[in-house]
């Protein structure tokens, strides 16, 4: 997270989970770390992120929180947090492809990697 001169870096460790669930809580945790309401561009290498809350949350909350063929919604307790925190922003929503030498997005997966480490010499 950069604000003017100013970055934090925030990274975190879940045993047993998706790539999806931890995209949505990266983008719920660096929300809430913002104390006040703040114009935010958040960039994002997962495209369920960034579809699903642009563009395919409006239709899950329609239906009850079920997808277009009547099933639950995964992962929806995550993505009714993320809502509350997106309603706190002025959000701007990227997508950038993973891997593609992105400055931001190669430090985003370097701290994940480094969240994996930290946790695997934890248990050593």
């Amino acid at each position: 997270m950069k604000s003017g001169d100013h970055e934090k870096r925030l990274n975190g460790f879940e045993a047993k989970t998706t790539n999806n669930r931890m995209e949505l809580m990266a983008a719920i945790m660096a929300l809430r770390e913002l104390k006040r309401e703040c114009q935010v561009e958040l960039w994002t290498d997962s495209q369920y992120l960034r579809k699903g809350i642009t563009e395919w949350i409006h239709g899950w909350q329609k239906k009850g929180w079920k997808t277009a063929s009547r099933q639950p919604v995964k992962n929806a307790e995550l993505w009714k947090e993320l809502l509350a925190e997106t309603h706190r922003h002025r959000i701007e929503w990227h997508w950038v492809k993973g891997h593609s030498g992105h400055p931001g997005n190669e430090a985003a997966d370097a701290l994940a990697n480094e969240a994996i480490d930290e946790h695997q010499a934890s248990r050593a």
